[in-house]
């Protein structure tokens, strides 16, 4: 008899803003369990999204979620502190799955077979799961630096770089939740437009 394998889908949050750290997750769905309405997170309301996540964390087997600050973004680049991020993730299950799924076109690197799905949010549902996970614990994550940091505006733009966030951190300048390595902050840095 075969053994069921154990699969962990994985998935960030947070690549393209201008602020906030990095976050990715991982989540083992175990058998039978599929949340209705599930999908790519970016496809779901915020209230869809907060719906699943209560709903994933409630059935799942096991999930995982882990982050790579706004320093290690700025000292390795995007892509590794996403890759890092990922594999604080999966390292961080009660137990190792057996096969790691991953969003995307790369995998980290893990002590478990990992396999890059491009789009796995949408045709994977522990993918689709790790998405809901990252997605919501990142937007409150700036929702509490909003808190600390309220004229950015963090918890409306979560730190994409909007008109409105552009505009901000040319009236107020760069916070500590800034990364430093993009572009227009960059530029804000050095005194440019």
């Amino acid at each position: 008899m075969m053994l069921k394998q154990r699969i962990a889908g994985v998935d960030e949050a947070g690549r393209g803003p201008l602020a906030g750290p990095v976050v990715a997750a991982a989540c083992v769905l175990g058998p039978g369990f599929s949340p209705t309405g599930l999908t790519d997170s970016k496809k779901l309301s915020a209230t869809q999204r907060d719906r699943l996540f209560d709903e994933i964390i409630a059935g799942c087997e096991a999930f995982a979620i882990a982050e790579a600050t706004v320093a290690e973004i700025d000292s390795v680049n995007i892509l590794h502190a996403s890759m890092l991020a990922m594999r604080r993730a999966v390292l961080s299950l009660p137990t190792l799955p057996d096969v790691a799924l991953i969003d995307g076109n790369r995998c980290p690197s893990l002590p478990v077979l990992a396999q890059a799905i491009v789009k796995g949010d949408l045709t994977e549902p522990a993918i689709s799961a790790a998405s809901v996970l990252a997605k919501v614990y990142r937007d409150r994550v700036m929702g509490y630096i909003d808190e600390v940091h309220p004229e950015y505006n963090f918890s409306k733009h979560k730190g994409y770089p909007t008109a409105a966030h552009i505009s901000a951190l040319a009236q107020h300048g760069v916070c500590s939740w800034h990364r430093r390595s993009f572009g227009p902050v960059t530029r804000v840095i050095s005194g440019g437009s």
